[in-house]
């Protein structure tokens, strides 16, 4: 055989992977999908019944909010006092300073008159040196830990040392927590048959939002083309990709900005991994195998309706950064967890969920990415019909579209954030535009976080904030 007749050969054989991919991919999608509609109205039946009986003697176990805060002057007084005028009657909120470089120390001291406090600790995870604890004269429920500098997980860490909660609920320090979320939560988290040891509700975009004394007073789209492109791909990520993982119990993400977890559980299974930019993912695969290894019966949950906000970048310079830790994040922990895949003991998660986040999440963007240059240069040369290229834009682009615009329309006839007609519109509009340039420019962004990974390069990144 020829060179030329080999390489076409290769090239013929690649579209076959590609068209493949995309084939799997959409069916896990609409699969997922069918359990999510499912899922989601069965939520919100429940939601709207137990908010018509409410039981005044349910016992509510301890919380500790913990937030994780580096450099955030401009959102962290904001956050904390949404945090402190939840409703939920036994919390306590405890930020941890993680080395910060601003102004972020000097806004809480002044804001809340800080004094240093002799308020003992439970060190059983490692951490890097703790300067000093500060309690409020204003604030009982307030601790704030100042640390030296060694990343979010380790801030983390430090304050589960220091939480005295049952229960600790992870918060970023840029966003807020809607009133009533925390008891939403603490009710799914009683109301069980099984041990849950991991609960997350969903995150929303604060951005275009007003907000005034750290609540969101009125919701809306942010003005920034790339927020709004994020509102779409939020939204379709949670009621339609995590609502669906919950059916099949295999829920392998709850987010960093708002999850809610077992303190002891977590101690036991040794704390947040320090060693890695996706500390939230890794977290919850390593309780899973934690779990399933002394044969527990267990389950981590997502709820649509508990709410947290958060800031989102608008620069494409910090979403590309953003997005290229995500990914390399989730490599890390992938090749942690690598064993998992496949494996029979872990049950669904081994055998379904594991397999899903190497195969399309991962590997995703390099199929992807190199799939849209091989399909197209296949077509102009002649390799391929146009009958088989309208198939690849089918299952590439238009399946997508429909997903993103079923995810909108579960959006509007459940929980209905958006009121305005406007803002509904518009949504639905960037639902289609993101296929045509914004996925795509995500697609090279995860692989650029591939090589990062490969090339053990990349830092955690800064965020610019506007503050909430």
């Amino acid at each position: 055989m020829d060179v030329v007749g080999a390489l076409v050969s290769v090239v013929m054989g690649y579209n076959v992977v590609v068209f493949a991919y995309f084939i799997l991919l959409n069916a896990f999608y609409l699969l997922i999908f069918l359990l999510s509609t499912d899922q989601l109205l069965y939520f919100m039946q429940r939601s709207r019944s137990i908010e018509q009986f409410d039981d005044p003697t349910l016992m509510y176990p301890s919380i500790s909010i913990i937030v994780p805060a580096y450099n955030e002057e401009k959102s962290i007084v904001s956050s904390v006092n949404s945090f402190l005028e939840n409703d939920y009657p036994n919390l306590e909120v405890v930020v941890v300073n993680d080395g910060s470089a601003d102004y972020t120390m000097e806004m809480l001291r002044k804001r809340y008159r800080l004094i240093e406090s002799s308020r003992g600790v439970d060190e059983q995870l490692s951490t890097n040196q703790v300067k000093m604890t500060y309690c409020s004269v204003e604030e009982p429920r307030l601790v704030v830990v100042d640390k030296h500098n060694g990343g979010k997980a380790d801030a983390l860490n430090a304050g589960i040392n220091y939480a005295r909660g049952s229960l600790f609920c992870a918060v970023d320090a840029d966003s807020i927590i809607e009133v009533d979320a925390l008891r939403k939560l603490v009710r799914k988290y009683l109301d069980r048959k099984e041990k849950i040891v991991a609960l997350g509700g969903i995150v929303r975009i604060a951005n275009g939002c007003s907000i005034k004394g750290g609540k969101v007073e009125r919701v809306s789209l942010p003005s920034s083309m790339l927020a709004t492109f994020q509102v779409v791909e939020y939204i379709r990520a949670f009621l339609c990709g995590r609502v669906g993982w919950n059916k099949l119990n295999i829920l392998l993400i709850i987010s960093g900005a708002f999850g809610l977890f077992e303190r002891k559980t977590v101690i036991d299974a040794g704390g947040y991994k320090t060693d890695t930019v996706g500390e939230d993912m890794e977290l919850v695969v390593r309780l899973h195998k934690y779990m399933r290894k002394r044969k527990k019966a267990y389950k981590a949950y997502f709820l649509p309706d508990p709410v947290c906000w958060t800031e989102v970048p608008e620069s494409r310079r910090v979403l590309r950064t953003q997005r290229r830790r995500w990914q390399r994040g989730l490599a890390e922990t992938m090749h942690e967890h690598r064993r998992m895949v496949g494996n029979p003991r872990y049950g669904a998660i081994g055998l379904i969920g594991m397999p899903y986040f190497l195969f399309f999440e991962l590997l995703g963007p390099v199929i992807e990415t190199t799939g849209y240059f091989v399909v197209a240069l296949s077509f102009l040369f002649g390799l391929i019909s146009a009958g088989v290229f309208m198939l690849f834009v089918m299952l590439s682009l238009v399946i997508g579209m429909l997903l993103s615009v079923f995810s909108l329309l579960m959006e509007e006839f459940t929980i209905k954030r958006y009121q305005r007609k406007r803002d509904v519109l518009k949504l639905f509009v960037f639902a289609l535009l993101e296929n045509f340039g914004y996925r795509q420019l995500n697609s090279w962004w995860r692989l650029l976080g591939l090589k990062d990974y490969i090339r053990k390069q990349g830092s955690w990144g800064s965020m610019e904030r506007k503050g909430l």
